[in-house]
């Protein structure tokens, strides 16, 4: 037993993967590991990769990337040239003819007022043609062309006719998979089609021994039961974009589109995080750098300029802001090609999907080998019979190439029964069933092994502004001429505006409204608008209304350079030819207070006037930020400098205006949410670039930190070695929480202040490799992509998150709340859990089967269960059982258990416990009917009548067995299992109708089913005698499960001991 079972555990590691970014070779070596034994291939491989596609997938993208990068080599090398190079007046003609040959203008382009096509416009960027751009006049030629303003983009009314011209933002998708699909796939079951062949004889031997009605009655009902079975395996595997918007200026408005609606001649807003939506042209911009390595596969990144002005669809923005126009969409570019070839990959396939094919392969071996032996044992009794009948072996009559069919029939279907196809196959229904309801929540999970993986989290990295906090954020407070002052109210407005100059209302406007990223818009109806970041949109209402009090208006000014703001960095700035100046060029500073204040060297009163900061003073300031901290305010300075005739920004000499102190209140229900994180075993750290100060108060308002807990800041983090990171991260020790009943557990939860990004992706790493942790992380910048990419589970917000972090996270958090990622959390510890319950479900039918159809024919010579019996069990322990367990919603005491740890085996003892209780309790029962059923039910019918009827009452009995241990399936550990059971319609839905089907079955369809009518006590019988499942689940659970040493348990899901007390029961 020892050898099968070590055996079994090295076969079931060929089928073990990574959860994210699996190797080819592992994803092969399981594939040839289940081998050519497989009932229906279509079917079991169907919701996973084809790898040989895949790899021509691959070949065609390389081969795109391949001439995108040459293309950009060649405008490198042209724009070597571009000044040396002159074109004479008649080159240009005959280029402008050919041009005008190779792209002919259409008929309907020309009518719409259009005076370039499509595929001339997509040419242009596609191939970076700087020569034709010039033929064009440039990009202003081109927006003439394409009848548009740069200024006020394109009117909406226009917008159907554009997307007639040039075409739609669509890419072409693989078409969905249709009803008659899942059909055909199902109706490959090899097992199913050699007992379609089986019924097939079946009715010619019937009609040719027994006549028209009786003779095929068998054949009939074998028939029918498969097409039922096809049915319902291809309805349950039968189901029926994510929305991404970008700023485009529209009717001279600046608004929000989906990407889907843009057009050609669009003028796009593009910012740090952006992905390029189409082929574009640059309008203008300020730093602006590209990352085309999903294109070109080149790492270093693209400066687009007026010189360089080509922007490609399906690239991202690292750094700066740009306009761009619009040329060419969908697929007419070459990220649609791309995209239409990555749609045809298919997901990977997911770590529970693949152990559960090897678990199905073992099993259909198994299977396999009962079959091959139950048919040797009927042929052997059946030929040992004929031998001593009259006439011998020499001597065949209908009925017995009838019998010898009905043996091979009744073995092939023992393998229907045996080879559990829908095990992989219920992993998919379980999760697909949770991302429906997952995105009900404002959860969108990405790749479905981020449900399975989510339920094994034991910590969660988050960030603060926008998570755990409202991303509402308003200026609350300011310091600013040497006190602070609070601008929440009109009363605080009015104590600002009498206590500072004009002078410098003058200076602090025009460091508001011009070192920001964002920007004030005015609608249709007048209404006047922020579009930005919750900070920059804080800071610039904050400046409205100091307009509106002081009566002071900010002047217009041309910006000369422009540093983004730099997470690295943490600061941005502005150089501008300042009117108050007299247009000379003025420097503004803005970013983390520390940093701001560290580079200032004087301060501005109240009166305009600049002092030194003194040491003294800039101790006043310092304390100013700490106290504004400590109310959990974020802190940001701003500060400025003339440069004379430079427009650099300069490094440091700043004069400091103010200090803000920005307001971002909790979310509602974060500190429950903290508080289920802690019961469930999951540790919470929190890692923000904010001051630590504010993140401690932030910490400590939402329960992360408690009063004996470590806050530790970025820099000091960094400084560490690998091994004094192995000694600090234990240490850092928030507090020591016990869950009921079970071993105390620690608590490690960190604070990180003024981290960098690098910072959270290196506590991802050493939180994995050191501490074997199951680690998501959230975040939303680009710079966050790395640690996303890094964790088992990157969590991307869906509204402060940029492009590219959604790109590389698992799922996408649709309210940015930290609420929705425990909901991620319990549907992940759901989807395991039910998929245990099917499998110890699943499996109990599979061994009751087995050993009753072959104990039955070794020793009766037949086979208790017919065809068409063993075809209704298999359906109902298969899909219908997939449907009833798979499907069930969590409940909170999935959330009050340590997590699952990454070794911990699926099938665990206690499944094990209850698998071999139930199958011995129904073995027993049945063999108990089979040899004494006759006596025992004083069965009084003559012949061959009462031999139906005690195989109809054990038919009757294994059935209602198998629906009361789906009951008793419900809960692998508490008695009560009828807790909750109405919560998930389904289940109620599928063992009803079981149950009445049963009914139509043993009633109504007796001559296809060969069953007979039972009476109302044999009836109740059946029910009684199944129903004693529930009481032998609830006698096994009393029975002690040794789950080895140390804290680590062997329970149903991996878990600790289910909480004591009244809900334990």
């Amino acid at each position: 037993m020892a050898y099968l079972r070590n055996k079994s555990m090295e076969f079931l590691k060929r089928f073990e993967v990574p959860a994210k970014n699996p190797s080819e070779d592992a994803q092969r070596r399981w594939r040839e590991a289940v081998g050519t034994l497989v009932k229906n291939r279509r079917r079991r491989f169907r919701m996973v990769p084809d790898l040989d596609k895949r790899s021509e997938v691959e070949t065609q993208r390389r081969n795109i990337q391949e001439k995108l990068r040459v293309a950009l080599y060649v405008q490198k090398a042209a724009l070597q040239f571009i000044d040396v190079l002159t074109m004479s007046m008649v080159a240009v003609e005959s280029c402008v003819a050919a041009r005008k040959t190779e792209h002919p203008l259409p008929e309907m382009a020309r009518q719409c007022g259009f005076s370039v096509s499509a595929e001339e416009l997509a040419t242009v960027v596609r191939n970076h043609d700087g020569k034709s751009l010039r033929h064009h006049r440039g990009v202003d030629g081109i927006a003439r062309k394409v009848n548009v303003s740069l200024a006020d983009g394109v009117k909406s009314d226009e917008a159907g006719v554009r997307a007639e011209v040039y075409g739609a933002n669509k890419y072409t998708e693989k078409p969905p998979r249709t009803f008659w699909m899942f059909l055909w796939d199902a109706s490959q079951d090899m097992t199913l089609l050699l007992l379609a062949f089986c019924a097939f004889i079946s009715v010619v031997i019937g009609l040719a021994t027994e006549g028209w009605a009786s003779g095929m009655y068998n054949g009939l009902g074998i028939m029918l039961t498969i097409f039922l079975v096809v049915m319902i395996t291809a309805a349950s595997d039968y189901k029926e974009k994510k929305k991404i918007d970008m700023q485009v200026t529209r009717d001279g408005y600046r608004q929000k589109v989906s990407i889907y609606d843009i057009i050609v001649g669009d003028i796009v807003h593009l910012s740090i995080g952006d992905q390029v939506t189409a082929d574009g042209l640059y309008i203008d911009g300020y730093s602006l750098v590209v990352d085309e390595s999903s294109l070109s596969s080149e790492s270093e990144p693209v400066h687009p300029s007026s010189a360089n002005p080509f922007l490609l669809g399906g690239t991202k923005v690292q750094e700066g802001s740009a306009r761009m126009l619009v040329t060419a969409v969908g697929m007419r570019t070459e990220w649609g090609n791309l995209m239409e070839t990555l749609s045809q990959g298919g997901e990977d396939e997911t770590p529970l999907q693949v152990k559960l094919n090897g678990v199905a392969t073992i099993i259909g071996k198994i299977g396999l080998a009962f079959a091959v032996l139950t048919f040797t044992v009927l042929m052997a009794r059946f030929l040992v019979g004929k031998a001593n009948a009259p006439g011998g072996l020499l001597r065949w009559r209908g009925e017995d190439a009838l019998s010898v069919l009905n043996f091979f029939a009744v073995a092939v279907t023992i393998v229907v029964v045996a080879v559990p196809e829908g095990l992989p196959l219920a992993v998919t229904l379980s999760l697909a069933f949770a991302m429906k309801k997952l995105m009900q929540e404002r959860a969108l999970v990405r790749h479905l092994s981020a449900c399975e993986t989510m339920g094994s989290a034991s910590c969660i990295c988050t960030d603060k502004t926008g998570t755990l906090t409202t991303n509402h954020m308003v200026v609350e407070k300011v310091w600013a001429s040497g006190a602070a002052q609070t601008v929440s109210t009109a009363k605080g407005f009015d104590e600002l505006r009498s206590s500072v100059s004009e002078n410098f209302t003058r200076v602090l406007l025009e460091g508001v409204f011009h070192c920001s990223g964002s920007e004030v818009v005015t609608s249709k109806d007048g209404r006047t608008s922020v579009m930005g970041t919750p900070t920059e949109t804080a800071i610039l209402e904050f400046g409205l209304e100091v307009e509106k009090y002081t009566k002071v208006e900010h002047a217009g000014a041309k910006k000369l350079k422009v540093e983004p703001f730099n997470s690295v960095k943490k600061t941005m700035a502005v150089v501008i030819a300042s009117p108050n100046a007299a247009g000379h060029p003025r420097a503004f500073l803005k970013g983390a207070s520390e940093v701001v204040l560290s580079r200032c060297s004087s301060v501005i009163d109240g009166t305009g006037s600049v002092e030194k900061l003194t040491d003294a003073k800039a101790k006043r300031v310092a304390s100013a930020i700490d106290a504004f901290a400590c109310e959990a305010l974020r802190t940001l300075c701003l500060a400025y400098q003339d440069v004379g005739g430079a427009s650099d920004v300069p490094g440091d000499g700043y004069t400091l205006i103010t200090v803000f102190g920005i307001k971002d209140p909790l979310r509602s229900g974060v500190r429950e949410a903290v508080k289920t994180c802690h019961d469930a075993g999951i540790n919470v750290r929190m890692v923000t670039g904010d001051n630590i100060n504010t993140a401690k108060a932030i910490a400590r308002e939402c329960g992360i930190l408690t009063d004996d807990g470590i806050a530790i800041e970025g820099p000091e983090f960094r400084a560490k070695s690998p091994n004094e990171m192995r000694e600090l991260i234990p240490k850092i020790q928030a507090r020591t929480a016990t869950l009921s009943s079970s071993p105390k557990s620690e608590f490690f939860c960190m604070v990180m202040a003024r981290s960098l990004p690098l910072d959270k992706h290196t506590l991802v790493t050493n939180l994995r490799g050191m501490f074997n942790e199951v680690v998501a992380v959230t975040g939303d910048g680009t710079n966050d992509a790395p640690a996303l990419h890094e964790a088992d589970i990157g969590l991307a917000m869906g509204i402060a998150g940029t492009e590219v972090a959604k790109e590389n996270a698992d799922v996408i958090i649709m309210d940015d709340n930290f609420s929705t990622i425990i909901n991620v959390a319990k549907w992940g510890r759901s989807v395991y859990i039910n998929i245990q319950k099917f499998v110890q479900f699943q499996l109990t039918v599979n061994v009751v089967a087995l050993m009753v159809n072959f104990v039955s024919a070794s020793f009766t010579g037949s086979a208790p269960l017919t065809i068409v019996q063993l075809l209704w069990v298999n359906l109902i322990m298969d899909t219908l059982g997939a449907l009833a367990l798979a499907t069930e919603p969590p409940n909170d005491t999935m959330m009050q258990r340590p997590p699952v740890g990454r070794g911990d085996n699926f099938i665990t003892k206690v499944m094990w416990r209850n698998i071999v209780g139930q199958s011995i309790y129904q073995l027993a029962v049945l063999g108990v009917l089979i040899f004494k059923g006759k006596s025992l039910l004083r069965l009084n019918g003559v012949g061959n009548l009462s031999d139906t009827q005690l195989n109809t009452f054990i038919f009757n009995t294994f059935v209602f067995c198998q629906v009361f241990n789906e009951v008793n399936s419900r809960e692998m550990e508490k008695i009560n299992v009828f807790s909750g059971i109405f919560s998930s319609w389904i289940f109620s839905a599928v063992a009803g109708a079981t149950a009445a089907f049963q009914v139509i079955i043993v009633e109504l369809l007796g001559t296809f089913a060969s069953t007979v009518h039972l009476s109302g006590r044999l009836w109740l019988a059946s029910v009684l005698i199944g129903s004693v499942s529930l009481v032998i689940g609830a006698v096994l659970k009393l029975i002690p499960v040794d789950s080895g040493s140390g804290v680590s348990s062997d329970r149903h899901d991996g878990y600790q001991p289910i909480p004591t007390g009244p809900n334990a029961v």
